[in-house]
Order: structure tokens, then sequence, then C-alpha cells
């Protein structure tokens, strides 16, 4: 199976490896690189938000099930409103999803995130609302969210559970926002899980 992975707002690539190391060697691996984020270098065309949602989405070429950290989600939400013939499935880990998170009194990372990261601004100002869309999402969606996550609370994962119709919701305990590195094993052991699933509901069809 082709699997794509999306980093976070850091566009750390290494983020993902842990979770990547453990899956099965027979399935393909890539790890999006975001231009001007995580040492990668800057991009002419990308000067917007949306310029960079343009070029993630472009990357997806053939049929593959999209893997994505926090805000990576959002691309990844949106690659399945445009792409669905090549968005087989998503896994979504402690992201947004899109939708406005005022409601659930969320933790700002945005302050100590421009601190810590040397990103465009344009990046962190962007908000992208979707809550409406949701619902056109047609492919498996697997949710996995942390208990502890202050960013991206377990309610926002219920949230999307509720909005997102072909959609399960797992839960790791003490999962903070990083749980998908702290916690690669029993994530790949969910994501895995959550790829035999669909490779064998394709296979009955």
């Amino acid at each position: 199976m082709n699997l794509i992975f999306l980093p976070g707002a850091s566009g750390s690539t290494e983020f993902w490896q842990p979770v990547m190391h453990n899956l099965p060697v027979n399935h393909q691996k890539t790890v999006l690189a975001y231009p001007s984020f995580g040492g990668s270098p800057d991009h002419p065309d990308i000067q917007s938000f949306e310029d960079l949602q343009d070029y993630v989405i472009a990357q997806i070429q053939h049929p593959s099930i999209v893997i994505a950290q926090s805000m990576g989600g959002i691309f990844a939400v949106q690659a399945a409103l445009q792409k669905p013939q090549q968005i087989a499935a998503l896994v979504l880990v402690a992201t947004s999803g899109g939708i406005d998170l005022a409601p659930f009194h969320v933790a700002d990372w945005r302050k100590d995130y421009q601190q810590t990261f040397d990103v465009p601004s344009w990046f962190v100002d962007h908000q992208s609302y979707m809550d409406e869309l949701l619902s056109q999402i047609s492919c498996p969606v697997l949710l996995i969210w942390g208990d502890s996550d202050p960013i991206s609370p377990l309610k926002v994962g219920e949230y999307l559970h509720e909005k997102i119709g072909n959609s399960t919701l797992h839960v790791v305990a003490q999962g903070e926002h990083d749980l998908a590195y702290v916690f690669a094993h029993p994530v790949s052991a969910l994501i895995e899980n959550f790829i035999s699933e669909y490779q064998s509901v394709q296979h009955i069809k």
C-alpha cells in the first residue's frame, strides 16, 4: 500500500520515522517535506498557506492512504475532498482537521511555536474552517487521539468522529500532542490494523 505521511506545523520529517520504521516493509512509505519548514529549502511558488496546500495535494499522484499529524490534517482533509479518487483512506492524528477550535478552548500553540520554529508568518496566521464539508469525506478515516492533549483535546477527535461518517476513533491513554512519536508502537499497530481492514474490504469488493 502507498502511504504518505504529512508532518505537523514544525514540518519535521523526523517525527514520523518511528511509526514508519514499525510498519511492514511491503508498504511504500513517503513523508512529505514542506518547503521553508523543518530545514527544507524555500520554493518560489509558495507564498501562502493555500500555495503550500496546493503543493502538498499535487504530490499525491497515486491512490494512497494519507497519514497526517496536527496541522497536516488540514492538507489531508482537503486532499480527500479535492482528490477523492487518489485518497484511499485517511489517518488523522491529533489534528484540527480544519475545524473551528474556538468552542473547544484549546491551548494556544501559536506564540510558543513562533518562538521555537523559523517558519513563514502566513502559516501561523492562517485559519481554516471546513466543518460543513467533513460529511463529504467518503473514504475510511482512522482518528487517533490522546486523552491528555491540550492542543487538540479528545473532544476535537470526538467532534470529527461525529462529523465524518466513515470514521473510527481510537484513544491513546496519556497521549499528548506528540503521541505518534512517543507511542510509536501502539500507533503503528492501530495504523496497520486499519490498513489490513481496508485491504480486506477492497479484496471482498
